[in-house]
Formats: C-alpha cells, sequence, structure tokens
C-alpha cells in the first residue's frame, strides 16, 4: 500500500483540539442503556458512540450480543445526541444492515483481521460507501497480516481508514488481558504515518486500574485517538465487565492526560524527540520482561544440574552463545566490544541464579 495523504485527511474533518475518543459500553444491552450512556457522553470530549451489537466470543454459552436489534438503538442515540455510531462488523450481512442504520464508523474485530478470506468479503460488500473503517490488529503479532486487511480495503476504494491498537494474545501470563507488544504499533506507524492509529486500551488492559497508564503512553507515541469501553454500571455489564469505566471517570481522564500540541518549530522538535524517547522506554520494557523470562529459564536448568549433580559453568556451551551472539550482534550493527560487555553480564546473572538454586 503506498504512503497516501488521503488515509489521514478523514480525521482532520472532526476539527478536534484533541485526540478522537471513540466510548461507550462493550455491549449494547438494552435500549434504555444505550441511551443513558450515550446521554452521559453526550458532552465529553467523546465524539463517536461505540457498541457492541454482534459479540464474537471464544467459547459459546456466553452473551452473543443483542444483534441488529441493537442498531435501531444506536440509531436513535444519534438522533438524541448527535454523536456518530460506531460498531463492529464481521460479515457481510452485517455490514448491510449496518449501513440501512446509518452507522458512521465499522470496524474489523481481531478475530476478523485474522482471515483475508473474511477480510475481502467485507470490503466488497463495504465498497463505494463513504464510511470510516477502523481496522483492529490481528490477535496473533503479525504486521503484515495487519496491513493486508488494510491494503484490501484500501483496493476496494475505501479511503477513510484507520487502524485499532488492541494488543496481542499471548499464552504466557502477563499483567496484560493482551500484550500490547507496541514496537509493532511503532512499525505500522513508522511506515505509514498518515495512517490514523487509535489505541484501544479496554482490550489491552482487561481491567480498568492500568487504562489512564496505557492512554498517556499512547498519546506520547503520538496516537491519533482512544477508544475507551465506557459502561454507566461497568460492574453489571452483560460482558467485559472488569475493563469497562463510568462515563465520569473517562472525563477525569481527559483532564488528566497530557495532549501534546505541535504549534511551533522548537515543539514539534520536542515532541518527536519525546516519541522517539516513549520507543525507547517500551523497548527498555520488553528487555526487562525478557531478561526476566531467561532467569526463568535459568532457574530451571539450575534445579536440573542440582539433582543430576552438575556444575553449574559449562564453558564450551558458553563460549558457543557468545560466538553466535557476535556474529548476530554484527549483523545489527553492534560491535563486538558491546557484545561482550552485555552477554558477559547476562551469563553472570545467569550462573547467580543457578548456584543459589545449587547451594539451596
Amino acid at each position: 500500500m503506498k504512503n497516501d495523504k488521503q488515509l489521514g485527511t478523514w480525521l482532520t474533518n472532526f476539527k478536534l483540539d484533541h485526540p478522537l475518543v471513540i466510548a461507550g459500553p462493550c455491549s449494547a444491552e438494552t435500549e434504555a442503556q444505550v441511551l443513558q450512556i450515550a446521554h452521559q457522553l453526550k458532552n465529553t470530549d467523546a465524539t463517536v458512540l461505540r457498541a457492541g451489537i454482534w459479540k464474537p466470543r471464544t467459547r459459546p454459552g456466553n452473551f452473543e450480543g443483542v444483534g441488529a436489534l441493537g442498531l435501531k438503538w444506536l440509531q436513535k442515540a444519534k438522533q438524541e445526541t448527535g454523536m456518530l455510531t460506531a460498531t463492529e462488523v464481521a460479515s457481510p450481512n452485517h455490514v448491510d444492515l449496518a449501513l440501512q442504520h446509518d452507522i458512521d464508523v465499522l470496524w474489523i474485530g481481531a478475530r476478523t483481521t485474522v482471515s483475508p478470506f473474511i477480510v475481502q468479503d467485507i470490503a466488497n460488500a463495504l465498497k463505494g460507501t463513504d464510511k470510516i473503517v477502523l481496522i483492529k490488529n490481528p490477535v496473533n503479532p503479525d504486521l503484515a497480516l495487519w496491513l493486508g486487511a488494510v491494503e484490501r480495503f484500501y483496493t476496494a476504494d475505501i479511503k477513510k481508514i484507520g487502524v485499532i491498537h488492541r494488543g496481542f494474545s499471548t499464552y504466557e501470563k502477563t499483567r496484560y488481558r493482551n500484550n500490547p507488544e507496541w514496537q509493532i504499533a511503532i512499525d505500522l506507524q513508522n511506515r505509514f504515518p498518515d495512517l490514523p492509529l487509535i489505541l484501544d486500551p479496554s482490550h489491552i488492559a482487561g481491567r480498568r486500574d492500568i487504562i489512564f497508564d496505557l492512554c498517556q503512553t499512547a498519546l506520547d507515541l503520538n496516537y491519533d485517538g482512544l477508544m475507551i469501553e465506557t459502561h454507566h454500571d461497568p460492574d453489571n455489564a452483560w460482558s467485559d465487565a472488569a475493563q469497562q469505566i463510568k462515563p465520569k471517570t473517562l472525563i477525569k481522564f481527559m483532564e488528566d492526560l497530557k495532549i501534546r500540541k505541535q504549534t511551533d518549530h522548537e515543539i514539534d522538535f520536542k515532541n518527536k524527540l519525546n516519541t522517539l524517547r516513549t520507543q525507547i522506554d517500551v523497548i527498555d520494557h520488553q528487555l526487562i520482561e525478557v531478561l526476566g523470562k531467561r532467569m526463568e529459564i535459568a532457574d530451571h536448568i539450575g534445579s536440573l544440574k542440582k539433582t543430576k549433580n552438575v556444575a553449574v559453568l559449562q564453558a564450551k556451551r558458553w563460549n558457543e552463545i557468545l560466538g553466535k551472539m557476535i556474529l548476530q550482534g554484527e549483523s545489527k550493527n553492534l560491535s563486538e566490544e558491546f557484545i561482550l560487555r552485555v552477554f558477559k553480564a547476562i551469563h553472570q546473572e545467569s550462573i547467580s541464579h543457578q548456584e543459589k538454586i545449587i547451594r539451596n
């Protein structure tokens, strides 16, 4: 896909002095619930009211959405508040129904993005429309698959395109419901800086207490907007209760978030510098996570050596690792001296971990 300025022009039509804010419940539950939340959001920074109509659940038996009936509630909320409306579509039939009810923003869910066949079917169904289409990252950490979905809508002559970063599934237990893997979104942003990038902190967090920090990181990385699940009574929500916040909390977030404005060359320089520094912070955090996992494996090795009465230091293995890392470092323009310093420190920490286990 070429880097086309048209991809970002639709966002400027909102004429906002802050990032785009999309807010609303995970699921439309009742007409009264949708309207109550819409009116509570009407005078906030939220411009777009979101609500899930069809809910793809991992396992059957959970609430799977009210279906097309909920589109009428969104339509009524739009008439009463003037807010734009947004919902997820996962099939051409969903698209047809959403268009019939004048839904303004359609997003493609993470489970849909993984299937080029379904994405193509939806792109074909939307061809010729002027709707905003936002594509969530695929469930798996795959930048090419994410961009491929964008390209399918672009080649279907849909110009109002954006992407939503909602994190990636992992089999490992982390503090997040879906690991953010910020670097993938950063790579996308660097390759296509005019493609609007929106954070979905609700699905990354899985719990409301870390949503604010995720939003601030996104703004520091120059994201263009936020999609935050908002419910008037989140504890009793029919789906994803733990990750939804109240409208009054959203208002507080918008007051407390630090939003940089580009007004002159000096501020522009500082903004770019802050963005690059935030990228470094993200990578440093990933380094600590990886090193922690490496030491967990070293602990297992120490336990195994203890049961077999094997020496901690294995010189041959260590020399093999060092040789491979020096070669790999050269391919990344990292000096041999640097690689030696780093991996000697890692190796020493690994030995310390194993020695503690053997002594105990």
